[in-house]
């Protein structure tokens, strides 16, 4: 699935890195793009986004302005993204006159559900049973391939537990089908997994790839709550989680960070890894790297676009990183006071329930953190 539009070149500091999206993680990568000494120009709909504010320059205009865009392309030397719903076209458009990186086809990818399981599926990764489902009719021949219990998902758009519905028979299936629209959706076999895993991997220009380790991830309502690390589970499984985050990269050719999200399911034949998904961009689970590394998933992802080597994926530090959602941000004088704490707030204006409003990060000397639960083998 090879698609490089153009050589990459190390981009010197002093050169400007195009973001598509202004939410916390395009801020994110502008801060890391100023600390190696680049400026970063935000391209998005609403010009009152987190990003905007640590920016050098943003410009508010449709992700469909052909006019905007190439003014944009050519007022930057590389074009990232912040999130996957970036329209392809806007990608490929972009693509043509600046290098843009991950490549567009991770993102055609990334932002079909079917597409994505097919690819996973093509290149050997486990995933849940699936089968599209195009119209009701199609329900009972999906259901007999799947089994239940289930999840019905829509195709495209769906985070955070939004978009999908967890069904235990036909009944329950047939009601969550209406609710979605009838048609144009994905049902999957429901995994028992013993953990919830992600592995945040960097591939640059040249093909040079590394993964940080695995780590636990507790979700609450579908939301990360906390990110875990490290995750214990068995050394090999960790292996083999990187292993598949690797040749996911490979495969598409990938430069930039991306994270995958992992089932790991235990029973008599042993461990198993499941792929849940793909997000062809940093992470909310490697938020904890801010902190607990030399160089974070953010500064990672620069340097890989930048043409730049890879950095060290290794970790001084245990961590537990929580997000904060919702009001959960007013405590931060509290969590300001805390030795053992960074704060990290993402100057949104408007906390609601469920909204990622920032995140801390509670550091340990390696080896002690006492949220690390071992996995048995």
């Amino acid at each position: 699935m090879s698609e490089r539009p153009q050589p990459v070149r190390s981009l010197p500091p002093g050169g400007t890195v195009g973001i598509l999206g202004g939410g916390q993680l395009g801020r994110m990568l502008a801060m890391a793009a100023a600390r190696l000494g680049f400026r970063s120009h935000i391209y998005c709909p609403d010009a009152d986004r987190p990003a905007a504010d640590v920016a050098a320059a943003c410009r508010a205009a449709p992700y469909e302005d052909e006019a905007s865009l190439a003014a944009f392309a050519a007022a930057v030397s590389v074009v990232t993204y912040e999130f996957e719903n970036v329209p392809e076209a806007t990608a490929r458009y972009l693509a043509a006159r600046v290098p843009v990186w991950p490549p567009p086809v991770a993102l055609a990818v990334a932002q079909d559900r079917l597409r994505e399981k097919s690819f996973l599926t093509d290149a050997g990764v486990d995933t849940a049973p699936f089968a599209a489902i195009d119209a009701a009719a199609d329900l009972p021949a999906a259901l007999r391939a799947v089994g239940l219990p289930a999840v019905i998902k829509t195709r495209r758009f769906g985070y955070d537990g939004k978009g999908q519905a967890y069904v235990a028979d036909a009944a329950q299936a047939a009601e969550a089908l209406a609710a979605l629209g009838g048609g144009g959706v994905l049902i999957e076999g429901f995994v028992t997994f013993a953990r919830e895993i992600s592995v945040i991997v960097a591939r640059g220009a040249d093909g040079a790839a590394r993964c940080y380790e695995p780590v636990w991830n507790v979700h609450e309502n579908h939301v990360l709550a906390r990110s875990i690390v490290p995750s214990g589970i068995p050394a090999a499984v960790a292996e083999a989680a990187k292993d598949i985050a690797l040749r996911i990269a490979e495969r598409l050719d990938y430069v930039g960070v991306m994270g995958i999200e992992m089932f790991l399911a235990t029973g008599d034949s042993g461990p198993r890894l499941f792929v849940n998904e793909m997000a062809p961009r940093v992470h909310n689970s490697g938020h904890w790297t801010l902190d607990a590394c030399v160089v974070s998933q953010f500064e990672q992802h620069i340097r890989a676009i930048c043409g730049w080597p890879l950095g060290t994926v290794e970790r001084h530090s245990d961590a537990v990183m929580a997000n904060l959602l919702g009001d959960a941000v007013d405590g931060w004088a509290e969590l300001a006071q805390r030795p053992d704490v960074a704060v990290h707030i993402y100057g949104k204006s408007g906390a609601a329930p469920g909204r990622k409003m920032g995140h801390v990060t509670r550091l340990y000397p390696r080896g002690s953190n006492p949220c690390t639960s071992p996995l048995q083998p």
